[in-house]
């Protein structure tokens, strides 16, 4: 996702990074990683529940597309960490056309 940056920025994106983990524990992953997007914190898990990404402790690697009307356009469950901003990028450019 980090890579991707330019084009989700080229494409109007906006992302945010949602984890089980603590403010803290987010704070110094983005910094360790140079993230250019933000981390939200969930520790109760609340919204994990809410889209049904929670594993007990753990949450699934899930990217869901929300467009600008709140609708939700894309869910996907088949995430690449090597590849996933660039796959997400050319998804959402076809959602778009």
């Amino acid at each position: 996702m980090r890579d991707a940056a330019t084009e989700f920025e080229q494409l109007g994106v906006v992302v945010y990074g949602v984890s089980l983990d603590d403010v803290a524990t987010l704070a110094k992953f983005a910094q360790d990683h140079e993230l250019a997007f933000p981390l939200l914190s969930d520790p109760d898990g609340s919204a994990a529940d809410k889209y049904g990404v929670r594993r007990g402790r753990f949450a699934r690697r899930v990217t869901f597309v929300i467009d600008p009307k709140g609708v939700l356009r894309l869910i996907d469950e088949n995430v690449d960490v090597s590849t996933h901003g660039s796959d997400l990028a050319e998804k959402i450019y076809e959602l778009q056309s």
